[in-house]
């Protein structure tokens, strides 16, 4: 069960009817790195289903400059949907997946450790409903900005 999928109400009707402890955490991912593995990783590991919300390329361009997205939304879903931990990758063109957040209303809210608990887009909403909130430590070195920087890109 993997896929790429756009309508997340459908997506999240059918998790909750099949029972599924459902997980979530979103980002950019144009560069994904070793730290991005491990938040995966972690974040599976605290659920049945890891759904990963995906900024549209529009969206990353707003959010980090026009020189990104450096991959396409549908490379960046694809290596993804490679990763073994993710189950689905919804795309999403706002700057934050506040709305999918309220359309799939996870179990489980993952961020990076680089965010605290009152950052996380959706964390109030989450705990609202008895869902949870989990932060990923932080791995020294390797942020998609290091990357870049060790690339001469930044």
């Amino acid at each position: 069960m993997k896929g790429f999928v756009e309508d997340v109400k459908l997506l999240g009707e059918f998790l909750r009817a099949a029972g599924y402890k459902v997980v979530f955490t979103n980002g950019c991912f144009d560069v994904i790195h070793r730290g991005h593995v491990e938040l995966l990783r972690f974040a599976k590991s605290l659920g049945d289903v890891l759904v990963v919300g995906l900024n549209s390329d529009e969206s990353v361009r707003r959010l980090k400059g026009r020189g990104r997205p450096i991959n396409t939304l549908r490379d960046r879903a694809s290596v993804l949907l490679a990763i073994r931990w993710v189950d689905f990758v919804v795309p999403f063109h706002e700057d934050t997946p506040e709305r999918v957040i309220k359309t799939l209303r996870p179990d489980v809210l993952v961020k990076g450790g680089d965010y605290t608990l009152d950052e996380v887009v959706g964390a109030d909403f989450v705990l609202s409903y008895g869902g949870e909130v989990r932060l990923f430590r932080y791995l020294e070195g390797y942020s998609t900005t290091e990357v870049l920087r060790r690339m001469g890109q930044v």
